[in-house]
């Protein structure tokens, strides 16, 4: 999602955004809401085993579920630090749709790579810990694949204006 020099603070700021947020989104709906699965599920598994197992398994996924999330706040700062230097940078054209469309790939970033090294490369665990999970571990790819064309095409929609915006003054 390259763009004009303007515009790239406002589209890295959106990109960051859109990645924290995603491992966000995964974190409190798949960990914590539905509990389909945690960090290391496949390999700390909290089903199948003995209930001594089964804590001291849930103990290691809480664990690295917790620095997850310290690594999605921390992305979704730098996001808002991004932002927020964006909007206070002369000549940088503040514009929702290209703003939203890099979140919206970075999201979608988010969920290629997680999916691709987490379910595939390391398998470290999958959408859902069950005996179908390749088709759960596809869909969520093709819906990082869905949410970068969706972003690609929200920030090429949204022509940059010709004349700068009106310089903000730096407080």
């Amino acid at each position: 999602m390259t763009d004009s020099p303007g515009r790239r603070p406002l589209l890295s700021a959106g990109l960051m955004l859109g990645v924290g947020m995603g491992g966000f989104v995964d974190g409190i709906v798949f960990h914590q809401i539905l509990q389909l699965h945690n960090m290391l599920s496949a390999k700390y598994p909290r089903t199948g085993v003995d209930a001594e197992t089964a804590l001291v398994h849930s103990e290691i996924n809480m664990f690295w579920d917790g620095l997850f999330h310290a690594a999605t706040w921390a992305t979704t700062a730098i996001g808002l630090a991004l932002l927020w230097r964006a909007a206070r940078t002369p000549g940088v054209p503040l514009s929702t749709r290209p703003h939203v469309g890099a979140m919206a790939g970075g999201w979608g970033a988010f969920n290629l790579v997680e999916g691709v090294i987490n379910h595939h490369v390391l398998h470290l665990h999958h959408v859902t810990e069950t005996a179908g999970h390749l088709t759960w571990d596809l869909l969520f790819l093709a819906s990082g694949v869905g949410l970068v064309l969706a972003g690609a095409a929200l920030v090429r929609s949204d022509t940059p204006p010709q004349s700068a915006q009106p310089a903000r003054s730096p407080e």
